[in-house]
């Protein structure tokens, strides 16, 4: 094999650090891979993660220890936060968003992959440190924000149903109060989460929190802890939530009746 250039090492080491968010690799992974000395790997990636700081596409960190080496986090930077935030409040608050019962069209956005991802890395930057081992979401809508956040901490996504499948084997069910004050039922295969693991719950909605709620009750059935909550969209009112410390990304205050226009701005922590 010929030997690898540094332009070609730096592209490389780039497209593999993206591609693998939050995993760790060792320098002798890229020393075998390039065919070069570790004082040379440490380098390019240094100069790789100067040329992420200056275009704020995320950090490479060092992690330091026997199974240690360097990893890619995709942590935007507040001034990145906040304009993906402001961009979405504008797109959210066109006219003819309004649905019956309060809720707000939001499929044709959170079904982009592109602004998907971007929620994504907002939310998995705020749990890095929790160490969550999945994510848990509700079918169907939260599913795409869901899986980005999963992405992006290089975790599973865990997705609980309205009803057990067939094909999912045994499974544990539970009732709970949605945000029409109805009893419901939440379902998640037995083999989907074991005893002890720490559970990220992220949601496209919350209203009364009460499909949040159920999905925390049912981790507490599989003696599963719940490390964060965190959702896309909260409602201002009720003000009180079935489900305690959730994280939301936009806050909807209300609609215009006139033009059917969402009132909605980041959550006050992002301002």
């Amino acid at each position: 094999m010929d030997k690898i250039k540094r332009n070609e090492r730096l592209g490389a080491l780039t497209k593999l650090l993206i591609n693998t968010p939050n995993r760790i690799h060792t320098l002798n992974e890229f020393c075998a891979l390039f065919g070069a000395a570790k004082s040379t790997v440490s380098e390019d990636i240094d100069l790789v993660s100067q040329s992420f700081a200056r275009f704020d596409l995320g950090v490479i960190e060092t992690v330091a220890g026997a199974a240690g080496g360097v990893r890619y986090r995709a942590i935007p930077s507040r001034e990145k936060t906040r304009r993906v935030l402001d961009e979405l409040a504008v797109r959210l608050s066109e006219p003819g968003r309004m649905l019956p019962g309060g809720f707000l069209y939001t499929s044709d956005i959170t079904s982009e992959s592109a602004t998907a991802q971007a929620m994504g890395e907002i939310l998995a930057a705020r749990y890095y440190d929790r160490k969550p081992h999945f994510v848990l979401t509700m079918e169907t809508k939260g599913i795409p924000i869901a899986l980005m956040t999963a992405r992006m901490l290089d975790v599973p996504l865990v997705i609980a149903r309205r009803d057990s499948r067939a094909y999912e084997g045994s499974a544990v069910k539970i009732n709970y109060v949605s945000g029409g004050e109805r009893i419901e039922t939440m379902a998640l295969a037995r083999r989907a989460v074991a005893s002890g693991q720490r559970a990220l719950i992220i949601d496209d909605f919350m209203k009364g929190g009460g499909t949040l709620q159920g999905m925390v009750d049912l981790m507490e059935e599989f003696s599963a802890e719940v490390v964060g909550v965190g959702v896309m969209i909260a409602t201002a009112r009720p003000e009180r939530k079935r489900v305690d410390g959730a994280n939301a990304l936009l806050i909807l205050e209300g609609f215009e009746p006139d033009t059917g226009r969402a009132i909605i701005h980041p959550a006050e922590e992002y301002l």
